[in-house]
């Protein structure tokens, strides 16, 4: 059961290295986020934790190396995935309505997507030792691409939540 799992795993780490590829031209698109929360939804935190580790290691590797970017990564997907884990399995065991579900999951979707932004604004910051003025500045222009990206995630997840998460479900 447990090498099923990891096999899982590394299936879905490799979709979401492929979905970073395809789709990295695309400004705004960003699906990683929608595929991974239906994961972790489906298989859990633990699984779900290996999958976000594996992919912000492989990420970096593949897309290029900053330490920056890789801390980033890994508190952000790893919080990301233990979230999305512990959801999926509080709202199987409590048999709330697909509305509510979708709902919930969509709008914390949209939350973290704007608290990656947030974690960048703090780590970029303090790792290349910029002055509070560049710091502010970094800011403030991060507010500009978060927008696209949020209205994304809402999207993404509002309508891919249910079908991905039952193919995962099945899956799982």
């Amino acid at each position: 059961m447990r090498s099923r799992k990891i096999a899982l795993c590394a299936a879905s780490v490799a979709l979401l290295i492929a979905l970073q590829y395809t789709l990295g031209f695309v400004p705004g698109v960003e699906l990683v986020t929608v595929f991974l929360l239906c994961f972790c939804y489906a298989f859990g935190a633990f699984a779900g934790v290996l999958t976000a580790t594996c992919f912000s290691l492989l990420r970096c590797l593949l897309f290029s190396f900053y330490p920056n970017v890789l801390v980033l990564y890994l508190v952000y997907y790893n919080a990301f995935a233990l979230l999305f884990g512990v959801l999926g399995k509080k709202f199987s065991a409590s048999g709330k309505k697909e509305a509510v579900e979708l709902i919930t999951v969509t709008a914390l979707a949209v939350v973290c997507t704007a608290c990656f932004t947030f974690l960048d604004d703090i780590i970029s910051p303090l790792f290349y030792g910029y002055t509070a003025e560049a710091a502010y500045g970094y800011f403030i222009a991060s507010l500009y691409v978060m927008l696209p990206q949020c209205i994304c995630t809402l999207v993404s997840v509002g309508l891919l939540f249910i079908p991905l998460s039952r193919v995962f479900k099945s899956a799982a």
